[in-house]
């Protein structure tokens, strides 16, 4: 089945929050205005990600994507939409914290940072402060140059 992405709705807050849940990943923190976009199957989120507007600094937050529509594309997709709408909000960088998926998110051009080099903004969030493990590798991706097609 394919997937579509879309603008997020208020609707799908419990649904990608479920999802994330599901995958292990944090939800206490996650608020229904950091969800930008759902893929949707069959009239369905299947995934979703968000995005923690900091300045011209933002958290890449809680890209996930249910087991049925893994191996889909559907996490790049949603990556890049992400990446175009805070490029029109003049966001220059993004940072993401990862357990799991550094190597994925290697493959869409992110880099491995050092944690003392977070910029306040994203040190003073609650997934870099507390909710991630000390463990968890932080990258960032600059946004400069020309919006995605998707």
């Amino acid at each position: 089945m394919s997937t579509a992405i879309r603008q997020a709705r208020a609707s799908d807050f419990p649904v990608v929050r479920g999802l994330l849940a599901a995958a292990d990943l944090p939800v206490d923190d996650f608020a229904p205005e950091h969800l930008v976009f759902v893929g949707e199957a069959g009239g369905t989120p299947v995934g979703g990600i968000g995005l923690e507007a900091l300045g011209d600094i933002g958290l890449l937050r809680s890209l996930v994507v249910a087991r049925q529509s893994r191996s889909s594309g559907l996490g790049g997709r949603l990556v890049a939409a992400l990446e175009d709408e805070a490029r029109s909000r003049g966001i220059r960088e993004l940072w993401l914290l990862t357990i799991d998926a550094d190597a994925y998110f290697r493959g869409l051009g992110y880099e491995v940072r050092h944690r003392d080099d977070a910029p306040a903004g994203i040190r003073g969030t609650a997934e870099f402060s507390g909710l991630c493990p000390g463990t968890a590798v932080l990258m960032s991706k600059g946004l400069a140059g020309q919006v995605t097609v998707t």
